[in-house]
């Protein structure tokens, strides 16, 4: 299978055998060397074979091996041909990162780090199965997920502007709690406010460096020092049981035997069971906005209390992975409707498209891509040429080279936490094993990633932020 080089950053395979349309990956030499060595592209080549898909089927700078779909996969579908696909989705639903900004420096926390730290693994609840404070009743989690942050806020957890600058503003207003099943519900009913477990994590971070001062500035970042926190969580249980009830569901429909993989099952896009799908999907996305909404405002309590405020500690943006939306984008020199699979990757809409924010409208959609616990995350900006190029996507973090299995034979929690101690990074888990999981070396070098992005413009730099204190799940 020949990989066709097209540009510096731009590879190739094309069509052959059931595919409908060729595979791209947007990949620097050294990032598509890591990605040749787990089923990456076999993958994107197996999307690129599904019903009604259009034009491409990408894969981001981050890709890495998933279910169905690769993690950094996007794909766009055709709505009267197309499918739908909770592999092209993930099982968790709205996996994404919240980013906020304060009026803190670095100097402001110094001798308060430690204790903001150890005051937050107190009030977020984080780990395997950890159950929220909250006891909430069956109807009103069916609220949340038909509300969203919305439902949060009401509740008297953050600020009714907090929703302004959140994607679809916290809440996706296709979802329908009558198809998500009881046990969906069930498993999250104690979960609610909680951070979770694997990749997830909560970082304090200082603003390292500064590319776009502009639009910066228009993202509430102002100067290098400036103290963010990011939250990295998603819908948890109840978004893990709506894919697995749908995965069952499409196999008894529609089966498996006609698919190049049985993990890409399907069904079409305007089906009752597509339909139905997308609803409970939306549902659990919603979730997902309610609990980071929770987590923000426990976050900005402990700040005030260990800091003596939280005056002015906004909300900057609420990016989706993990999600399908119904778009406009330009084919073929016209505008359609298509249904686009986001599957660990992140929006990146330019300037002027109504979907973002109206404070950030002019500018473009703040976009974050997280790195790993000893390295820079970063704030990018949407490009039209994102539009264009990528149906508005970009990459969602620095993708793994090595399984949590690979990393445990050779990792030790403890051996990570001295070592990010010794570069003033303090961290705190849930447990060693958790930490060796997710260790910086299991991950692609973000930096390489973040300059893909910049260099094809679908993701442009606007600040790099790097941890000081991190609490993973």
């Amino acid at each position: 299978m020949e990989i066709k080089k097209i540009s510096d950053f731009i590879w190739e395979i094309e069509k052959q055998g059931k595919m409908r349309v060729p595979a791209r990956i947007y990949a620097s030499e050294e990032l598509l060397t890591k990605i040749r060595e787990d089923k990456t592209i076999g993958q994107t080549m197996n999307v690129a074979c599904l019903p009604g898909i259009i034009r491409h089927a990408l894969a981001m700078p981050d890709a890495h091996e998933g279910y169905g779909f690769p993690i950094g996969g996007v794909a766009a579908f055709d709505l009267d041909d197309g499918i739908i696909s909770p592999g092209g989705v993930g099982y968790d639903i709205n996996c994404s990162v919240r980013l906020l900004r304060t009026d803190y420096s670095e100097h402001d926390i110094a001798d308060k780090k430690k204790a903001l730290l150890d005051s937050i693994f107190r009030e977020v609840p984080a780990g395997v199965g950890k159950e929220s404070t909250m006891k909430l009743s069956r109807d009103a989690v069916k609220d949340v997920i038909e509300k969203g942050a919305r439902w949060a806020v009401e509740q008297g957890y953050g600020y009714s502007h907090d929703t302004e600058r959140i994607e679809e503003n916290g809440c996706m207003k296709t979802a329908d709690a009558s198809f998500v099943s009881d046990r969906a519900i069930k498993r999250g009913l104690p979960q609610l406010g909680t951070l979770g477990s694997g990749n997830h994590f909560l970082e304090i971070q200082k603003v390292d460096q500064i590319y776009d001062e502009k639009i910066a500035a228009a993202f509430g970042i102002n100067k290098p020092g400036q103290i963010t926190v990011m939250i990295h969580c998603g819908s948890r249980g109840l978004g893990h049981q709506v894919a697995s009830d749908y995965i069952e569901k499409m196999e008894k429909a529609y089966g498996t035997e006609n698919l190049p993989d049985r993990e890409l099952v399907n069904a079409p896009i305007q089906s009752e069971l597509g339909q139905q799908y997308y609803k409970a999907m939306s549902a659990a996305a919603n979730f997902a906005f309610a609990n980071k909404q929770m987590i923000t405002h426990w976050v900005r309590s402990v700040f005030e209390k260990t800091l003596g405020s939280s005056e002015n500690m906004e909300v900057v943006y609420d990016v989706c992975h993990n999600i399908a939306k119904f778009e406009k984008h330009e084919i073929d020199g016209e505008k359609r409707t298509v249904c686009i699979h986001r599957k660990g990757a992140t929006r990146s809409f330019g300037p002027g498209r109504d979907e973002i924010p109206e404070i950030y409208r002019s500018v473009g959609q703040p976009v974050i891509i997280p790195g790993s616990m000893g390295t820079a995350s970063y704030l990018l900006v949407g490009t039209r040429t994102a539009e264009e190029i990528s149906f508005g996507s970009t990459a969602h973090g620095a993708g793994r080279v090595l399984s949590r299995t690979q990393a445990l034979r050779n990792i030790r929690g403890e051996d990570v936490v001295r070592e990010l101690a010794s570069k003033g990074i303090d961290v705190k888990g849930v447990s060693w094993k958790g930490i060796a999981e997710e260790a910086p070396s299991v991950y692609k070098d973000i930096d390489e990633v973040v300059r893909v992005s910049n260099s094809l413009k679908i993701g442009n730099l606007v600040a790099r932020l790097v941890p000081l204190a991190v609490m993973k799940g």
